[in-house]
């Protein structure tokens, strides 16, 4: 199955060209419209998609996991999603799982927040505190394995199983001590609480602290990649152009992110947006590679350590995972970012 999925894709790329004109893509967002999916909605927008012979359809999510499991019943053919949730269920269902094709989080944005007065700076200092959790996140299911990696004994930690809404109520209230989170959600959360996360609050990253795993990126069905690649290859030079033109002018990417929904917040997306830029895609790393790519070695780590963090039976390879084959040339995906 893998040998056909490769040599589909290399049929595809000699072919090269646009997609067959009013090809239909099915896309889902991970969340909520958020100014995080600027670089999809600006592609929409400014028709970068129907340059390249598709027309997008872009719905709203219901979480970066379950764009994976939105993908996997044949109901979208794309969407924006975590590459952690593709390696969990590429253990189980290799042959119906999406593949990553644009990799746009570069830095994972799994963290454990604090009030600076409980003083969590490392893991070390988890011991003796109590988390609040939402049973399931890549956050919760993987602070096990931080602890394990930096040689804290997890059974002194105690993690009391919420719900996200309740995650940043609880931590203001100091029903808990630490909140394990998504940054790019939970900073924006205390926000609208009419909290200070930059002054009052300490941010355990779990990138700093081994756990230097990717995180949210676009991702294609199998079917799309063996009936149509060149559908696939518009789709990702498409995206691709938005997310390098927003790196030079975020004001594009909020005009789109408001012309998609009108009852989002302006002022709290076009942080969000920025906040996305500066703490999860720029990197060395993608200063290197170009936008879109990874490293393979940070790749296999990443698999090994959802391996160990969700116990799964099997090890998926990373060309399960992921696939570079659709990506432009590392020159049309250089980051220029510059704050506005």
């Amino acid at each position: 199955m893998l040998k056909k999925l490769l040599a589909t894709l290399a049929l595809g790329l000699c072919l090269g060209g646009t997609a067959a004109a009013d090809t239909n893509i099915k896309f889902t967002l991970g969340w909520k419209t958020q100014g995080s999916d600027a670089p999809f909605l600006l592609a929409l927008q400014k028709g970068y998609f129907k340059a390249e012979g598709l027309n997008v359809t872009i719905d709203q999510g219901e979480g970066s996991a379950a764009t994976v499991t939105r993908i996997m019943s044949g109901a979208y053919d794309a969407g924006f999603g975590d590459i952690n949730a593709i390696i969990q269920n590429a253990a189980t269902r290799p042959g119906d799982v999406p593949v990553m094709v644009y990799q746009l989080w570069n830095k994972p944005p799994f963290a454990i927040v604090s009030k600076k007065a409980t003083n969590i700076a490392t893991p070390a200092d988890l011991v003796g505190k109590k988390l609040g959790g939402a049973q399931g996140t890549p956050t919760t299911r993987l602070v096990t394995v931080l602890g394990t990696l930096n040689k804290v004994d997890m059974t002194k930690v105690a993690i009391e199983n919420m719900g996200p809404n309740l995650q940043e109520p609880m931590l203001i209230k100091g029903d808990i001590d630490g909140a394990l989170v998504f940054n790019i959600t939970s900073w924006f959360n205390l926000i609208n609480n009419r909290q200070d996360p930059a002054k009052d609050y300490n941010w355990l990253l779990f990138g700093d602290f081994g756990l230097d795993l990717y995180s949210n990126g676009m991702m294609v069905s199998q079917k799309l990649i063996r009936e149509n690649p060149a559908a696939v290859t518009g789709l990702v030079r498409a995206v691709n152009k938005a997310a390098v033109e927003i790196g030079g002018d975020p004001a594009a990417g909020l005009k789109a992110v408001l012309a998609y929904d009108n009852l989002a917040k302006e002022d709290l997306e076009r942080a969000r947006m920025i906040f996305s830029y500066e703490h999860l895609i720029v990197s060395p790393e993608v200063d290197r590679l170009g936008l879109g790519d990874v490293d393979d070695a940070r790749l296999a780590r990443s698999i090994g350590i959802v391996v160990e963090g969700y116990q799964l039976t099997a090890t998926p390879k990373p060309e399960q995972v992921f696939t570079r084959q659709f990506l432009p040339p590392p020159a049309d995906r250089k980051l220029a970012y510059k704050t506005n």
